[in-house]
């Protein structure tokens, strides 16, 4: 397939959304034509702003694709030796999904729910040699290749939804694993996919004229070699790596306040990371029930007190996006938007 040579520009939100949502008791609460109604105001009100200046709040899910592991694969690359040893123990791995499960919906059900930013770490698999390429939490996901297929068929059904994909991590992966990959991410998104340019040039008009709605971003130097993907660097996410809240939302007002003004997108990770101590005392609850469940609604607390402006939040990212309201919580932030500024970044 040839390279797609196109200029850019980013962000329809969601249209025709009937979504699930479920609550922190567990109840499941419906969404439908009310969340897109938002979404569709979003689009009216903004579509020729430029995307760098003011802030258009995106919704990200953390380890998007790990709402499936396979827990018959190997280890992934990812961990340790010490782990790879105690995998030997069939016992232990299913100890390890429950740690790396981090989202219950599936790429579609995320789509639905309004997810436009999906965090991707991906890796070869020992044995397969056939250069398929998988996503990787600890232990493998589903083939990279099944997700794109899922993520371009809704974006063919919403021609003006837009979706940035973070290709963040890379284990056990050559230059023809990276070659396989790329053309994986052109044969499933062809000219959907959106070329590198400014970010200040960017409008949702100009978008959707073009007919672009993939930004590709990829934290490799292999990036340089094709004009559709985006170095890392253009998205920062800085990670707090810790299990406290009040150090959490600490470490992203810190970040916030630092980041660039111009010339990038910016992810806050509102996501709490386990210790080793805290596996040990939640082992078998595992990541939802030791950590995330009690905490999330004090992250979403933090996120409900965010403004526009050049120096605020972008795309926010969490983990299990279905147990609160979060979508909707940051989509709507956008009402904040004044209708006469500038568009920040997603």
């Amino acid at each position: 397939m040839p390279t797609p040579n196109l200029r850019c520009p980013p962000l329809g939100m969601c249209e025709g959304l009937q979504v699930s949502i479920v609550d922190t008791n567990g109840r499941r609460v419906e969404k439908s034509d009310d969340f897109s109604l938002t979404l569709q105001e979003d689009k009216v009100k903004l579509p020729s702003q430029p995307l760098s200046s003011t802030l258009l709040f995106c919704v990200g899910s953390h380890d998007s694709f790990s709402y499936w592991v396979d827990e018959k694969s190997p280890v992934g690359p990812d961990q340790t030796p010490a782990i790879k040893r105690l995998a030997r123990i069939s016992l232990v791995k299913k100890l390890m999904k429950k740690w790396s499960v981090t989202q219950n919906l599936t790429f579609r059900e995320q789509l639905e729910a309004g997810i436009r930013y999906f965090d991707l770490r991906v890796s070869s698999k020992p044995g397969d040699g056939d250069q398929e390429i998988y996503f990787i939490h600890g232990l493998f996901g589903i083939k990279v290749w099944d997700g794109l297929m899922e993520i371009d068929l809704f974006l063919t059904q919403h021609p003006q939804e837009i979706v940035f994909l973070d290709f963040n991590h890379f284990y056990a992966m050559d230059e023809a694993h990276h070659k396989c990959l790329v053309l994986r991410i052109q044969e499933a998104f062809g000219n959907k996919l959106c070329s590198v340019c400014s970010v200040e040039s960017m409008t949702l008009q100009s978008l959707w004229e073009k007919k672009c709605q993939v930004l590709i971003f990829y934290h490799c130097p292999f990036y340089k070699q094709y004009p559709f993907l985006w170095p890392g660097k253009k998205i920062p996410a800085p990670w707090a790596n810790t299990t406290s809240v009040r150090k959490l939302i600490l470490f992203l007002e810190t970040t916030l306040s630092e980041r660039a003004s111009r010339g990038s997108f910016h992810v806050s990770q509102a996501i709490l990371t386990p210790s080793s101590k805290t596996i040990a005392r939640g082992l078998v609850g595992g990541l939802k029930n030791t950590l995330v469940h009690r905490n999330l609604p004090a992250i979403l607390d933090w996120v409900k007190t965010q403004k526009p402006g050049a120096m605020g939040v972008n795309i926010v990212t969490s983990d299990f996006v279905d147990l609160v309201d979060f979508a909707t919580t940051v989509i709507e932030l956008n009402d904040l938007l004044p209708e006469n500024r500038t568009l920040a970044k997603c």
